[in-house]
Order: structure tokens, then sequence, then C-alpha cells
């Protein structure tokens, strides 16, 4: 069965981050956005919560077929993550858009912790059916969905897709 998508508009994402706001009963020194799911979700959030120190962390898994290969656990690789000194000490709020699996999110959590920050992991929706952590969830999150969710920016755009939409 395919999963069900939804797509959402630009006022349904400002809805979210309304509802997320009042949630955060901490001032974060530092937020750590993950790419490329988070840049607009953590932007925005920055911006709500006059964070000032932006940071950016993007993590790559093996694909399936290259897990079976090597027959290794899906370990991540960081390609690009703060320095310590940026983490250390401070109350740092990590960001994405979606927690599905967990497993990005979980994984660069783990490592600000190790950095020796404090950390809170926010998401725009988590999908508890999905996640592979049956203990953890994110400390703050908008919605609970089972859908794929489409948000504004990842909508298809262009001539091409204008063409397609157009009646025949």
């Amino acid at each position: 069965m395919a999963q069900r998508k939804e797509l959402l508009t630009w006022e349904e994402v400002e809805g979210l981050v309304d509802h997320l706001v009042p949630q955060f009963e901490t001032e974060f020194q530092a937020m750590v956005m993950i790419t490329r799911g988070g840049i607009v979700p953590g932007g925005l959030l920055c911006e709500a919560l006059a964070i000032e120190n932006v940071l950016t962390a993007a993590v790559d898994f093996p694909t399936e077929a290259e897990q079976q290969r090597a027959k290794l656990l899906a370990w991540p690789q960081f390609i690009q993550f703060p320095d310590d000194s940026q983490l250390v000490g401070r109350a740092v709020l990590v960001v994405d858009d979606v927690w599905g699996s967990g497993r990005t999110i979980t994984a660069v959590k783990n490592r600000v912790t190790a950095a020796g920050a404090i950390v809170r992991t926010c998401v725009f929706h988590f999908n508890p059916h999905r996640s592979l952590f049956t203990q953890a969830k994110p400390d703050y999150y908008a919605a609970i969905t089972d859908a794929r969710i489409i948000y504004p920016w990842e909508a298809p755009r262009g001539v091409d897709k204008v063409l397609l939409d157009e009646p025949g």
C-alpha cells in the first residue's frame, strides 16, 4: 500500500511554527540545523526564538545496497559538522523537518551531546510509525503524522511541472 502524502502550504507551515514556539521552556544559545530538511524550519525557528548562533550539520547514511555489500551496521558519515568549541557548554536546539526513522537527528544529537552541549531536538512532524527508536522521540514537535509530508519548499516547480499540470 502506498504511503499517504500530504502537501503543506506556507500558511500551514506558519501554523506549525506558532504551535512550537510556546513549547520551548529553555533559551537556546545555538541551533544546529540538519541539511537539507532542517534548513527552512531552522531558519523560521531561529528568527522566532531570536537564536543568533546558527550552525549546520550534514549527515549521510549508506544505502541499503551498500550496507548489504559491506555487511555492516549503518554508521553515519558526518559530511559537515560544527567544531566542538561552538557547542561545548551551550544549550543547543537540533532542528530537522521530520522525525521519520529518527536515525539522522539521533546521530546529530549524540554527536552534539558528545561535544559537551545540552541538547534538545525539534521537528515539524513526528512519525512514530516509522521511528526505529521505541523509547525516543523529539523533545519538541508540532504534529504527529503517518503521511509523507511535502513542504512548500519541496513542491515540484518549473516550466515542466506547469506544463504537466495544465488541462489537456
